[in-house]
């Protein structure tokens, strides 16, 4: 089946837990007008029991949840932005599968950082536990691989500028 051309970004923002996808997703979202969606709402009831117990999720628990996040993407041609984890690069070919056009937004940073943000979160399943096996599977973008590399330490405002900055000289 043919996928329609894009009209408007599709941008997926990735990173480790406590990176800051959910915040940086919505403000990107909001600052180029489209649709903001959190992979985290799309995982099985199952997947969530198995992080909130603590337990990394292995490639079969992330299969079906990574297609849900591709038919997302693939449902907004004229834009959207959804933050997902995306931690290796097969993991960003099944997104790309359901959305070619789809651009990455990686939040990068300092590791010491994660552990407090993660823990310091209310009413969330990922514990701080996980996040030293999110970064041991965490890929970083390749060169083929059509995105921008921000510090996630830096203000929303700016990581948000970085990236639209970058897009727009692309």
């Amino acid at each position: 089946m043919p996928v329609p051309p894009t009209t408007g970004p599709q941008v997926v923002v990735m990173g480790v837990s406590g990176s800051g996808k959910s915040t940086v997703g919505q403000a990107l979202a909001d600052r180029l007008g489209v649709p903001y969606a959190d992979a985290d709402d799309m995982h099985p009831a199952a997947n969530v029991a198995k992080m909130a117990a603590g337990r990394p999720l292995d490639d079969a628990d992330r299969a079906p949840w990574l297609r849900e996040v591709g038919r997302w993407l693939a449902a907004h041609p004229a834009g959207g932005v959804i933050g997902c984890s995306a931690l290796r690069r097969r993991y960003r070919d099944v997104l790309r599968d359901g959305a070619p056009h789809a651009v990455f937004l990686h939040l990068a940073g300092d590791p010491s950082v994660l552990g407090p943000r993660v823990a310091g979160r209310a009413d969330h399943y990922m514990p701080a536990s996980l996040v030293t096996s999110q970064l041991a599977t965490l890929e970083p973008l390749e060169a083929d691989e059509d995105g921008v590399v921000v510090d996630f330490t830096a203000p929303v405002e700016r990581i948000v500028a970085t990236f639209v900055e970058a897009r727009t000289s692309h």
